[in-house]
């Protein structure tokens, strides 16, 4: 299979939609306080990479889902895969929210090597460039031009935004490649170290408080946008969901034998 660009089709979207929604039988990652259970972020990853025809790294590698780019090549098209529970966010701030890392050791380590012990205005700007080179640097280990196999310029964000009242979800698509931070307007608020562009706060770092370094890109900077959808209901032939379905889909000969021994 040869892979097809950046955009994402109709089909894949449809594709990811219908895995996603086989997690509500019990079998994903968030508790469902009126049904089942609903997809987590590793249930996302694992959708994309089979929309795809990917392998999902299950790592935590930069890029979560690795894409060939045809059958006969060993390089890849990266995807970095994101959910969060923001989509009424979007809708009310038109920004997206793309949790970068979270590697609170890491962001420390690089920024004490530079005499940075805590972050203050005066050492703000330096900071901010610090932690965006760490992650550019993270990119470019595993890109064709270090000996990696992933084409960098071609890799993505795909990040799944979602709202649990109305139990819409909607994709966002954008570049892996961050902001310069040298274009960005770098200070402190609170105990957050914040980088601004002309149109508002772009990046945002948690160093104090979980270490999460926060991207907000504008909707209408997106490559690409979904429209909203909902999960597909499950079939409702069956009472069996889950791990119990699985079972006797994969073993329907040795289950019934286990059903049936004293």
């Amino acid at each position: 299979m040869k892979f097809r660009g950046s955009k994402i089709t109709r089909g894949q979207l449809e594709k990811i939609r219908l895995v996603l929604s086989t997690y509500q039988d019990g079998t994903g990652q968030l508790a469902n306080r009126d049904k089942g259970t609903l997809p987590g972020w590793r249930d996302f990853e694992r959708a994309v990479a089979i929309a795809f025809n990917g392998k999902s790294q299950e790592s935590k590698a930069i890029y979560d889902v690795l894409v060939p780019i045809s059958s006969k090549s060993k390089q890849c098209v990266g995807i970095s895969c994101k959910m969060r529970k923001t989509l009424s966010s979007v809708q009310k701030t038109k920004r997206v929210t793309i949790e970068v890392s979270n590697s609170a050791g890491k962001f420390w380590k690089a920024l004490k090597a530079e005499g940075i012990e805590d972050y203050g205005n005066k050492n703000a700007a330096k900071a901010g460039e610090i932690l965006l080179s760490l992650v550019e640097s993270w990119h470019k280990e595993v890109s064709i031009s270090s000996g990696g196999n992933v084409r960098t310029q071609e890799s993505f964000f795909l990040v799944l935004q979602w709202d649990e009242k109305t139990e819409k979800y909607q994709i966002f698509q954008y570049p892996a490649q961050i902001p310069d931070a040298k274009t960005l307007s770098w200070s402190v608020k609170g105990r957050h170290l914040i980088g601004k562009d002309k149109r508002g706060v772009l990046i945002e770092w948690y160093g104090h408080s979980g270490g999460q370094l926060k991207y907000y890109p504008l909707v209408k900077q997106a490559v690409w946008v979904s429209g909203l959808f909902r999960l597909e209901p499950l079939p409702k032939k069956s009472e069996n969901y889950g791990l119990l379905q699985k079972v006797m889909d994969y073993y329907p000969t040795l289950w019934k034998k286990a059903n049936n021994t004293l």
